[in-house]
């Protein structure tokens, strides 16, 4: 039905109008309820692999896809 890049695109756009709702509506952001200043150390120093081990470390329950794609969502809101 859908090819990967066209998926990938609604992702991404649903991802922001999400993320402006959350914004809009005064909900702090669901991935940062844990300590992200690690986390957002690493991610400027362009350590992204440690930054994705330590997310990991802190929730124990998310796999590596899930924490690849905190990861790039935050480095999607730091830079």
């Amino acid at each position: 039905m859908f090819d990967n890049n066209r998926l990938e695109r609604k992702i991404e756009r649903l991802e922001r109008k999400l993320d402006l709702v959350i914004k809009h509506l005064g909900i702090t952001d669901p991935s940062a309820t844990f300590g992200h200043a690690e986390i957002d150390e690493l991610i400027q120093q362009g350590k992204k692999i440690q930054a994705i081990k330590l997310y990991r470390e802190l929730d124990p329950t998310a796999g590596l896809r899930e924490a690849k794609e905190a990861i790039e969502s935050r480095e999607h809101h730091i830079r």
